[in-house]
């Protein structure tokens, strides 16, 4: 009975355009209103608000954004697309691989796909369009490869995850993000230089290697950012929270020596990063409500009893989570999903034997599949609106990223070594 209230009140607040937050708060408050009358509605949703953005992992979120922010405006992303572009200007399709790597790079940096896909498809967008590129196909790659920032860290998702999951450590997620990462954005390249062959796309110009040298140089100083920041929250330095102030500083220094970046544009960026901010951690508050009404409800528990009673085997049941996920992902932003979801599925993974690393590294990657999706895709908005398309002319291009990126799914899925490598190296 509270199952389909919550459900259903939340899907009807969906429906009428009642934003995602507020219906996962609305719900909240509905589903204890209606089934647990003798506690006090309003004051308990506003404690587990609060209860839920009490802890000190998440101040990260708002200084990484900050970070993000910064770089966005500060050229960095500009030095990253020329050093990509004389890594892979020259294969097939040679501005979608640097868009791709861009991406990588510049998303590992900010922790943002929103931020990545403006970014790069602002630079690289227009020049794309001049070379012979198709409008859609670029926005396609753009979109897609954006997302692969979120799981190659540092990442705010992950640090979210960590809360959700009951404290994985987040070293170890940010050391397990990195080879899904780059299998990713691997596989969109090679899908993306199958598309541009067929095309008849040109072919850049080889760089020599004085112009790799120069550029690489030039793009040094935003690199080295990942080695300070993972660095330090590997070798035990600072923590994340830590990390992310530094990065912020960091940021700051460097676009000043850029000089592209001047005292009076910080009160935008200010701006900005706060908006963000609020949107994230009032999702994050509303959705930690819902989260502790589930558990109150013994939700969790019912639907680990039901899926391991549908089936004993791993490979089955993995798939119903990842297809459960995927479904999901196209109606809810990545940050409720994983707060919401986290401890319904954890428990199952982990009696299926799971690593909780792994896990979280597996559900980040299915839900980044819903931020390329409608209705509520963030990074595909972002895409188009870059881009100066629409949803329905970019969509039959992003079919076969699409395929790439569920293909990558499938192996992090079952390949648990492509997670935990890194972390076990490390000693986590």
């Amino acid at each position: 009975m509270e199952v389909m209230i919550l459900v259903l009140s939340f899907i009807v607040l969906l429906g009428i355009g009642v934003p995602i937050a507020w219906s996962i708060g609305l719900s909240s408050l509905v589903t204890m209103l209606v089934s647990i009358p003798t506690l006090p509605a309003f004051t308990t949703v506003a404690q587990r608000m609060t209860n839920g953005l009490d802890s000190f992992a998440l101040l990260a979120i708002p200084f990484f954004i900050l970070a993000g922010q910064i770089m966005n405006r500060g050229g960095i992303a500009r030095r990253l697309i020329n050093f990509a572009k004389t890594l892979v200007g020259a294969l097939p399709g040679g501005l979608a691989h640097v868009n791709i790597i861009a991406a990588m790079l510049f998303g590992a940096i900010a922790g943002s796909a929103v931020a990545a896909a403006s970014a790069i498809g602002g630079f690289l967008g227009e020049t794309m369009e001049e070379e012979g590129y198709d409008k859609d196909y670029s926005a396609a790659v753009n979109i897609t490869s954006a997302t692969t920032g979120l799981i190659i860290p540092p990442s705010n998702i992950l640090i979210v995850y960590s809360l959700a999951s009951g404290g994985v450590s987040i070293a170890a997620l940010f050391l397990a993000g990195y080879i899904p990462g780059i299998l990713v954005g691997l596989f969109l390249m090679v899908v993306a230089a199958i598309m541009a062959k067929r095309r008849d796309y040109p072919v850049g110009k080889r760089a020599t290697m004085g112009e790799v040298g120069r550029t690489f140089i030039d793009a040094l100083p935003s690199l080295f950012l990942l080695i300070v920041v993972i660095g330090g929250i590997v070798w035990g330095i600072f923590t994340a929270t830590e990390a992310s102030a530094i990065a912020v500083l960091y940021c700051l220094v460097l676009t000043f020596i850029y000089r592209e970046v001047s005292w009076k544009d910080l009160p935008d960026i200010f701006l900005h990063s706060v908006n963000t901010t609020a949107i994230v951690l009032l999702l994050v508050g509303t959705s930690m409500s819902m989260s502790w009404i589930m558990a109150y409800e013994n939700i969790p528990q019912d639907i680990t009893s039901l899926l391991l009673e549908l089936s004993d085997s791993k490979v089955v049941l993995l798939i119903i989570i990842n297809l459960i996920l995927l479904f999901v992902g196209i109606f809810m932003d990545l940050t409720p999903a994983v707060l919401i979801f986290t401890p319904i599925f954890l428990p199952v993974v982990t009696e299926l034997g799971m690593d909780p690393t792994h896990f979280g590294i597996m559900m980040v990657l299915n839900l980044c599949i819903g931020l390329c999706t409608p209705p509520v895709g963030s990074v595909l908005f972002v895409g188009v609106g870059v881009a100066g398309t629409t949803i329905q002319r970019v969509i039959r291009p992003l079919l076969p990223l699409f395929i790439a990126m569920l293909l990558a799914l499938i192996l992090v899925t079952y390949i648990p070594w492509l997670s935990l490598a890194l972390p076990k190296a490390f000693g986590f």
